[in-house]
């Protein structure tokens, strides 16, 4: 058996029941006891003697836990633990539960046969755990004789009716009666009209830790100033929770982020509301009473903020703006994602942060930017924490050691199997010197030569199945993103092409390619639909200068192809379809310079826009349907 250090329980109860005291207005109404407990500033009973206790554990028919029998010589018992324990037992009231309040025979109604042993255990306790509660609000507290760490403490297990949780569990009585504590200094922090105000040693050395953490976080070292604001949360302390919940946000945690008490600031609600708005907006489904109760208590400006912003994120035109050196980065930072660059976006804001500035005291880093539809994405745990880790806002500290890029060079990327959800067929034009908001003047009809707004690939197809009335059999256009893919190329990608018909598939290279060069890209090596098949194309100056098309275990080809990209080099092997294809990526990306993005393809916003159909129409004797849709009449 290992042993615990001991716990000093006499200067923590009597610090407990000094504050507990100091919290109670003078001419308050109270019972007896708790008038008495207050004059005597002690909220707990005489010690129990060690005969007392032996005892108490003969009657019971086991030796107490070390914890809990320490803690009976001192107090034998404890009035108020936490917020809903009136009265804990000490040595005579303490008995075993045996399921007094049914609740075994409640958690057992939701098990089934291949329950989990903790979830039985959840029933079990009732029947064996020994009853520590005497008088309470619809709480009970159990001391379990069967969950027994290795120095011997009985883990301590609480439930209330009106919490409607699972029970919580602490490893012994210490923990349990620390937690209490916790309870009620985060109760009386939210005190009432007429009542003391709630200040006292703990709260003072609460708050100095806050305003330490805060500095800390600025200068970077935002993991220990987050143990310190989680612990000051705990005692609901004022500033704690708003500071943390800005580091966790930026760690990509979004549950119960409310960033309370500096979101309904007008000095800290333009930076705050975007980053609460946008989480509320992703799962509201339009009932927005639930932003609206984390807003109470703000004026009607801040209110009306919160109403534009949602409205602004909800139809995508949220804009992040910031002032000073930092406000340049930001817009900088938007166009290089715009076109798909989000590896330079990201430096480009992390170089500004040391010249950012707080809007105030509750202010640690810049956080509107994670609503913007174009910057919001650059956001990854990692780039979180490397954020975190930058001093800013005039403190110094150590810069962080940048992390590698998430795109990687070239194309690769392509033909892992875990890229773009295992991305098992796609096509894409890449067109040397030519910028990126161009490309539908090449690829698309006149009257659908234009960019949509930056959107998600599921965003764009969802719109495009709206707009879309009719379709055809033989009529494949393309729903392309567009952005940069090097220093001299752009690309148009299409994630989820349409099936590949060989005989009548028509390259856009030659059309995407006047006064330049242009290269086609079609890949279903490792499509589930049909035999596997692999196109590229090259065309320059309005000409297509080589191509092979392999499909149906064959090669037709034409024009002098490069070397470096015969098909002969990669067809006819025994290599796996993956390792063709990465070989045949790697060729491309060798022969031309070019890579796609990764991130902004997966899991950015881009333009988008509808090419020219992908096939020929259909030739005499061929077959074809149309069907036509009336969207309006969808439920």
């Amino acid at each position: 058996m290992t042993h615990t250090p001991a716990f000093d329980w006499r200067p923590f109860l009597l610090r407990w029941s000094g504050e507990w005291s100091d919290s109670l207005p003078d001419a308050g109404t109270r019972n007896e006891k708790d008038e008495a407990a207050r004059q005597a500033r002690w909220l707990g009973f005489p010690p129990a003697a060690e005969a007392r206790i032996a005892a108490m554990e003969e009657r019971l028919g086991r030796r107490m836990p070390p914890t809990y029998r320490e803690f009976l010589k001192v107090s034998d018992g404890w009035q108020h633990a936490g917020g809903f324990v009136r009265l804990l037992a000490g040595a005579t009231d303490a008995r075993w539960h045996n399921n007094e309040s049914g609740l075994a025979d409640m958690f057992e109604e939701y098990l089934d046969e291949d329950a989990e042993p903790a979830e039985r255990q959840d029933a079990d306790i009732w029947r064996r755990g020994l009853q520590l509660e005497v008088e309470s609000d619809s709480t009970y507290v159990l001391l379990d004789p069967e969950d027994v760490g290795e120095d011997g403490e009985w883990a301590v297990y609480t439930w209330a009716s009106w919490r409607a949780e699972s029970p919580a569990r602490y490893a012994n009585f210490v923990e349990f009666m620390q937690d209490m504590y916790r309870e009620f200094h985060s109760l009386r922090a939210r005190r009432a009209d007429g009542e003391p105000e709630f200040a006292n040693e703990t709260t003072r050395g609460l708050d100095a830790r806050v305003e330490s953490a805060r500095l800390e976080a600025l200068r970077g070292d935002w993991e220990q100033a987050e143990h310190t604001l989680d612990e000051a949360k705990g005692y609901s302390r004022p500033r704690a929770a708003g500071l943390g919940d800005q580091i966790r946000r930026l760690l990509g945690q979004t549950y119960m982020v409310y960033f309370e008490g500096v979101v309904t600031d007008p000095l800290y609600a333009p930076e705050m509301l975007p980053a609460l708005v946008v989480e509320h907006a992703a799962h509201s489904y339009r009932d927005d009473s639930t932003l609206m109760f984390h807003l109470r208590g703000a004026d009607d400006d801040v209110v009306s903020l919160a109403r534009t912003t949602l409205e602004q994120v909800r139809n995508g035109t949220y804009r992040y703006t910031a002032t000073g050196p930092f406000g340049g980065a930001v817009e900088r930072a938007r166009e290089l994602a715009r076109w798909g660059d989000t590896d330079r976006a990201w430096r480009t804001l992390l170089d500004a942060l040391p010249v950012w500035q707080p809007l105030g005291p509750d202010h640690l880093a810049p956080l509107g930017w994670v609503a913007d539809p174009l910057l919001g994405p650059l956001l990854t745990p990692e780039r979180g924490r490397e954020l975190l880790s930058t001093p800013r806002g005039g403190q110094g500290g150590e810069a962080p050691t940048r992390p590698v890029g998430l795109d990687p060079d070239g194309l690769a990327w392509l033909a892992h199997p875990d890229a773009h959800d295992n991305l098992t067929s796609y096509r894409f034009v890449l067109v040397e010197d030519v910028k990126p908001e161009h490309l539908p003047g090449r690829l698309a009809d006149a009257n659908e030569a234009a960019l949509d707004d930056p959107m998600t690939c599921d965003e764009a197809r969802r719109r495009m199945r709206g707009g879309q009335g009719e379709f055809s059999s033989y009529d494949d256009k393309a729903l392309v993103a567009v952005g940069r893919a090097g220093a001299r190329w752009s690309f148009a990608f299409d994630s989820a092409p349409a099936h590949f018909n060989p005989q009548r598939f028509v390259s856009p290279a030659a059309a995407a390619s006047g006064g330049t060069r242009a290269v086609v890209v079609w890949s279903g090596l490792r499509t589930w639909r049909g035999e596997p098949f692999f196109h590229l194309s090259v065309g320059r100056n309005g000409v297509e200068e080589y191509a092979f098309t392999y499909a149906d275990g064959e090669t037709r080809r034409t024009g002098p192809i490069a070397p470096a990209l015969d098909p002969d080099r990669f067809f006819g092997s025994q290599e796996e379809a993956i390792e063709v294809e990465r070989s045949l990526l790697e060729a491309v990306t060798g022969e031309f310079g070019v890579h796609l993005p990764r991130h902004a393809i997966t899991q950015g916003r881009l333009h988008t826009f509808t090419t020219r159909s992908w096939t020929r129409p259909p030739g005499d004797g061929e077959t074809y349907a149309v069907i036509s849709m009336n969207w309006g009449d969808a439920p």
